[in-house]
């Protein structure tokens, strides 16, 4: 069954609100440029390629009213990691300056990301072999791009060739992308998966029961540093304590040229709400302070492969 977590409609853009899954399907109606910052801030739509494609037909809809500089920075202000906003709207401001059509730049955005997607998906499943459990982390399928996704696009071109694959789920705090999306994904996809807890992990890893740890990215510097969801670090170093293949999938689109090391990356910082409660349901004291990074760096030495379209890079080598 196919997922798609956005559609352009000629004159505005349906955007599935993740916020609301699993429980229920909402699309919002957007119309204009501050609708789909406001959309893109609170989390309706997330995953670095998403953000792009959808920022991109947001400066569609916003230069049609305002200024388009003006647009271009209301845009780019709505989340500071994800290089594919940045890549998406410099790209716009471009196509825009030269004359030349902006929605079928915008199409075009989208139709290169679910290329893209599909490429990866061929050309990273020859790491998963047939009965391999896998691990992966937040959501980097359909939902977080223009379709079929990065590291879940992996897992899904391998289960679609036939491959026996079971995959384990970390939920992924605080806010459940995991737990949310990602086994809603495979759910729809049939693919054998088991939720768990992000701390889990490293146990399973310990017992044997991980192959190989498969994740997405946010933005991947010169040297080959990723900056992904919160938690991603860790799953590297556990990878590596035991010998554990650790993958990186995403579009050169994600590889930021301008930024030499992770050290170099600006790290989101969300409300600490998301952290002391979910949908409303409050669990910790109200005078109780919480951190919510919302990113991390995995450095190079961490990382076995990066899986692009193109090709893979191999950090360490």
């Amino acid at each position: 069954m196919e997922v798609r977590a956005f559609y352009w409609e000629d004159d505005h853009l349906l955007l599935l609100d993740q916020r609301e899954l699993p429980q229920k399907e909402v699309w919002l109606e957007l119309r204009d440029h501050k609708a789909v910052a406001k959309a893109i801030k609170e989390m309706a739509v997330r995953g670095a390629p998403a953000i792009g494609c959808v920022a991109a037909y947001g400066f569609v809809l916003g230069v049609k009213k305002e200024d388009p500089q003006k647009v271009y920075e209301v845009l780019k202000s709505t989340r500071p990691t994800a290089y594919n906003l940045f890549w998406a709207l410099d790209r716009m401001m471009k196509a825009l300056k030269e004359g030349r059509d902006i929605t079928e730049e915008a199409i075009s955005i989208e139709r290169e990301d679910y290329e893209a997607n599909r490429r990866m998906g061929e050309i990273g499943s020859q790491f998963i072999d047939d009965g391999m459990r896998v691990l992966t982390h937040c959501n980097t399928g359909a939902l977080a791009t223009a379709g079929w996704g990065t590291a879940l696009g992996v897992i899904r071109s391998a289960h679609y060739s036939g491959k026996r694959i079971h995959v384990f789920v970390n939920e992924t705090r605080p806010y459940m992308q995991g737990a949310r999306l990602t086994a809603w994904e495979l759910l729809k996809e049939g693919i054998p998966h088991t939720l768990i807890t992000d701390m889990t992990a490293g146990f399973l890893m310990k017992k044997g029961l991980i192959d190989a740890v498969f994740v997405g990215a946010d933005r991947i510097t010169k040297r080959g540093d990723v900056a992904n969801k919160i938690g991603t670090y860790t799953l590297s170093v556990l990878a590596k304590t035991h010998n554990i293949p650790f993958y990186v999938v995403a579009p050169t689109s994600t590889f930021d040229p301008n930024m030499e090391s992770g050290e170099d990356v600006p790290i989101e910082e969300r409300s600490e709400e998301e952290v002391k409660s979910f949908k409303g349901c409050h669990f910790s004291p109200k005078e109780t302070k919480a951190l919510h990074i919302a990113f991390d760096i995995t450095p190079a030495e961490n990382i076995t492969a990066i899986i692009t379209e193109k090709g893979i890079i191999y950090p360490n080598r």
